[in-house]
């Protein structure tokens, strides 16, 4: 169980050094966190994008390019296109976004002739580390799905599953989060959570225990549940709050950021990690996000 974000970097000490394309790299917030990450040995970059403009901010900033490799291309759209085919050849294991709107590089990931697709939907993840929380919690989807349906769902736990699987968790407790913990049949989610349980209980998604609905209270706070009279494994001690729809989980995700929380997050369901963090995340957030990234 993880139960700090620092314990990321302490499974990132055991891994390989990963090779991490920055796309459009000439953006000095991205390089701040790719630099602090490749001066903890995490990650070996590979920044695509304009020479000029790249050298101009690494010189200003003292990071050193001697034993970087440094892809000159004055385009965005080609070197975005550059970047996820370097992923795709396995030159490197992970693209982050730099100095490129959101929709080209996910149009480029998503490509059918040289993109990154898995068959797989793409969602968002992260990882916060809460003051009040005996440990790390997970958190999908607040960035990439606005309103998914059943079988959507379905993918975007699967998603996170699989990944906390990958860095450690045999199987995490998934909590489907709406506003009331009963079914009722006037709120669609409360249903949804329901079926997605049961496939839990029945393997159609599998290495994971999921209960649902519960409210955010009752999925955090195990004297919550108790008060409720809820009986579960889940409630009290997840390690996934699975959200309803984008509005809710974007709430969420900067109800904490603005509390103080530590935050990882990536994008999952393409062949490889996508760091695509925003220009509001500080660079701590970027570099921890690189971290996760670079442990799966």
């Amino acid at each position: 169980m993880l139960k700090k974000i620092s314990d990321l970097y302490k499974k990132s000490d055991e891994q390989n050094t990963k090779r991490l394309v920055l796309a459009s790299a000439a953006d000095e917030h991205s390089l701040d966190a790719v630099f602090a990450a490749k001066n903890k040995n995490i990650i070996e970059p590979v920044l695509v994008g304009n020479k000029d403009v790249i050298t101009k901010i690494c010189n200003k900033k003292g990071y050193n390019l001697k034993d970087v490799e440094l892809i000159d291309i004055k385009d965005n759209n080609e070197a975005v296109k550059i970047s996820v085919q370097l992923v795709r050849n396995k030159k490197a294991d992970i693209i982050m976004k730099g100095n490129v709107p959101t929709a080209t590089l996910l149009r480029a990931v998503l490509n059918e002739e040289y993109g990154l697709k898995s068959g797989n939907l793409l969602s968002h993840f992260a990882l916060f580390e809460l003051k009040n929380y005996h440990k790390l919690i997970g958190l999908t989807d607040v960035a990439m799905n606005i309103a998914p349906n059943l079988k959507e769902k379905a993918g975007i736990i699967s998603n996170s599953v699989n990944y906390l699987n990958r860095i450690g968790y045999t199987k995490p407790k998934v909590a489907v989060i709406a506003a009331v913990e009963v079914v009722n049949e006037k709120m669609p989610a409360t249903i949804d959570a329901a079926i997605l349980s049961k496939m839990g209980d029945r393997r159609q998604i599998k290495n994971c225990i999921i209960d649902g609905p519960l409210a955010f209270d009752n999925a955090i706070s195990k004297g919550s549940a108790e008060h409720k009279g809820i009986v579960s494994e889940v409630a009290g001690d997840a390690d996934l709050l699975m959200m309803p729809n984008i509005e809710t989980g974007n709430v969420l995700y900067k109800s904490f950021a603005f509390t103080g929380a530590k935050i990882a997050a990536v994008i999952l369901g393409a062949t490889a990690p996508i760091v695509l963090t925003s220009r509001s995340d500080s660079e701590e957030t970027k570099l921890n996000s690189i971290v996760l990234a670079a442990i799966s």
